[in-house]
């Protein structure tokens, strides 16, 4: 570790070459720290990471397919090698399974007619990838004084508002895919919450709200940084702060 890195606090946040994760890499970077920009493709993170530098930020691109067993165990390695520790991971990679459209529009994850190879693609990437990234990084995670995980999910993860005929996901079409890995990546948070919070490690679960994105065709409403917020927020909780929670900008969301 350079001189230059040896007082900052270092976060590896996946998927991070666009979209949320790029604001939160960005923001992350803007606190202080040392960003790790994980991207599948080498290139774009390298292109994400000089942005960042350019406004001021200290930021690496790290090659990092969270579906790819190899290339998960080569950046955990090369962490460890570069910085010693990680004090934050933000697993955010993450795909919709249903391209560049509205969930209002996703008529392909109707639980009746769904592919379920989509299906299995989407949680490869939002559930398995995160246990990957996780349990890869942990180590190096435990020997940070004040580690975090955030988990990067979604109000459509909420059983109880999709319950709802009347709540806001009221526009959404019903999803065998997206929706129920979400949920499932909030199980998951849960139990990494349990297990952790012995360790003082603080696992909670992010939705960023509808934010606009290449996933949704830009059509969401918040900005990338507005949807950056609430993950920056859970990766600089302080001691003693909420684990094993799942909160929006404006506070908790309901399971």
């Amino acid at each position: 570790m350079s001189e230059l890195t040896a007082g900052r606090k270092i976060a590896l946040v996946t998927g991070a070459n666009k979209g949320i994760g790029r604001g939160i890499a960005e923001q992350l970077a803007g606190l202080g720290m040392t960003v790790l920009v994980g991207a599948r493709d080498p290139r774009l993170g390298e292109e994400a990471g000089a942005a960042v530098r350019a406004g001021g930020g200290d930021a690496h691109a790290i090659g990092l397919d969270v579906t790819d067993a190899g290339s998960v165990r080569d950046a955990a390695e090369a962490v460890g090698e570069r910085f010693g520790r990680l004090d934050v991971l933000v697993n955010n990679a993450g795909i919709t399974g249903s391209g560049r459209i509205s969930p209002a529009d996703a008529f392909d994850q109707v639980p009746s007619s769904v592919d379920l190879e989509m299906v299995r693609r989407v949680f490869e990437t939002n559930v398995f990838g995160v246990i990957a990234v996780t349990n890869a990084m942990l180590p190096l995670l435990r020997r940070s004084a004040e580690a975090r995980i955030v988990n990067v999910s979604s109000h459509a993860a909420s059983l109880t508002l999709a319950c709802d005929p009347d709540g806001p996901l009221a526009g959404l079409l019903p999803s065998a895919a997206y929706s129920p890995s979400k949920a499932a990546l909030n199980a998951v948070t849960v139990n990494y919450a349990n297990e952790l919070r012995k360790d003082g490690i603080l696992v909670n679960a992010a939705a960023p709200g509808f934010v606009g994105t290449d996933s949704n065709d830009h059509t969401g409403f918040l900005t990338v940084a507005q949807g950056a917020v609430v993950a920056v927020r859970l990766a600089t909780l302080p001691a003693g702060g909420p684990t094993a929670g799942f909160f929006a900008e404006d506070g908790p969301v309901p399971w």
